[in-house]
């Protein structure tokens, strides 16, 4: 039977785990020291620890879950991990150079059930959620990626928006922001987070309540409920009205910014007049909210759709900006390799399984 990774614990759930067991409060706070101040690779280099205390790590956990499948680089430092999980599942987890630092973007289900008709990641079902060890492990893949660089980077922003629906994985979402932002380890501010969710009302309303402080990102793309039913399956069960009452209680509770997320396809929800409307609909909460526009990267999939004319892009972002409301074009990362969220993943399915039909019809014959 696999081990859980340890990175799944918090620093509170390890200090409990060491307790029950009979060991001092005080190893937890050396461990944690060594897996993300050291970042050691193997239990056998915490040689501060005593033997049975490094035999008790090793009886129960795992330092590497996550094994690196296929690497892509892109020419403006943009780099795409594929990783195999421990069941054989792949996820993508993705590092971007901003000007303000060095970014992750992490997953956290295997595959993604909301169904948004233009993206990549819900080409393939959800099977399971993600543990919080492995999400926390996607940060440290990156990290050691950048150690044996050489050149001394730290991955200093967090974004929640690789495959799945975070809030639909919501305790070890929870556990992954409380473990990368404590100061005692890798200590990523919490202003530095973001989680984007495509609008679960009752848990932005849970997230609300814990205050967190982290940043939260909802995924609209859409004005108006028949244009976002028709390509956002989950505005059957949560219509915009129920998303934006959520919206307000979380405004109210936090007094914190929120940005919705906004992709733009061509002829389908890229027009002036719907960039009125979402004005329109974001007029009471303009003070505190900012759109987020995305220009699309096609995917094979989904054909029917094709990314916005430049004029099209312009001029939703000028009619916003009218409108008074705080708007910015999402700058593009990747863009020479497979950029889109899920793309990477999908790919290699694909391929392997073309590859296993090709065979099967060799073996036939």
């Amino acid at each position: 039977m696999n081990k859980s990774s340890i990175y799944g614990l918090t620093l509170d759930q390890l200090i409990a785990w060491l307790e029950e067991r009979g060991h001092k409060k005080s190893r937890a706070g050396r461990i944690w020291n060594y897996l993300y101040r050291e970042r050691v690779t193997g239990f056998a280099e915490m040689t501060e620890l005593n033997r049975d205390c490094l035999a008790l790590l090793e009886e129960h956990f795992e330092l590497r879950t996550l094994e690196e499948h296929v690497k892509q680089e892109a020419s403006d430092g943009t780099v795409k991990f594929l990783l195999r999980l421990q069941d054989g599942n792949l996820i993508e987890t993705v590092l971007m150079r901003q000007k303000y630092g060095l970014s992750v973007c992490v997953t956290t289900q295997v595959g993604c059930n909301i169904g948004c008709s233009f993206c990549a990641s819900g080409l393939i079902k959800k099977s399971r959620d993600l543990s919080s060890g492995e999400i926390v492990e996607q940060i440290m893949k990156v990290q050691f990626y950048l150690d044996a660089a050489g050149q001394g980077e730290k991955v200093t922003h967090v974004v929640v928006m690789g495959i799945g629906e975070p809030f639909d994985n919501f305790e070890n979402l929870i556990d992954f922001i409380n473990v990368i932002k404590d100061h005692k380890g890798l200590a990523i501010g919490v202003t530095r987070i973001t989680v984007s969710t495509s609008g679960l009302p009752d848990k932005i309303k849970e997230f609300a309540d814990l205050n967190l402080r982290v940043h939260l990102a909802v995924s609209l793309h859409a004005p108006n409920n028949d244009l976002r039913t028709r390509i956002m399956k989950i505005n059957r069960a949560y219509p915009i009205e129920q998303l934006m009452e959520a919206v307000d209680y979380y405004l109210e509770k936090t007094n914190r910014r929120i940005m919705f997320e906004y992709i733009l396809l061509r002829d389908v929800n890229d027009q002036r007049e719907q960039a009125q409307e979402l004005a329109d609909l974001l007029r009471e909460k303009k003070q505190l909210a900012s759109v987020n526009l995305i220009p699309y990267n096609p995917v094979d999939e989904h054909s029917q759709y094709q990314r916005s004319a430049q004029e099209s892009i312009l001029g939703f972002y000028d009619t916003l900006k009218k409108n008074g409301i705080n708007c910015s074009v999402r700058m593009e990362h990747g863009t020479d390799i497979d950029a889109a969220c899920g793309q990477l993943r999908s790919k290699q399915i694909r391929q392997s399984a073309e590859k296993n039909a090709e065979q099967n019809k060799i073996t036939a014959g």
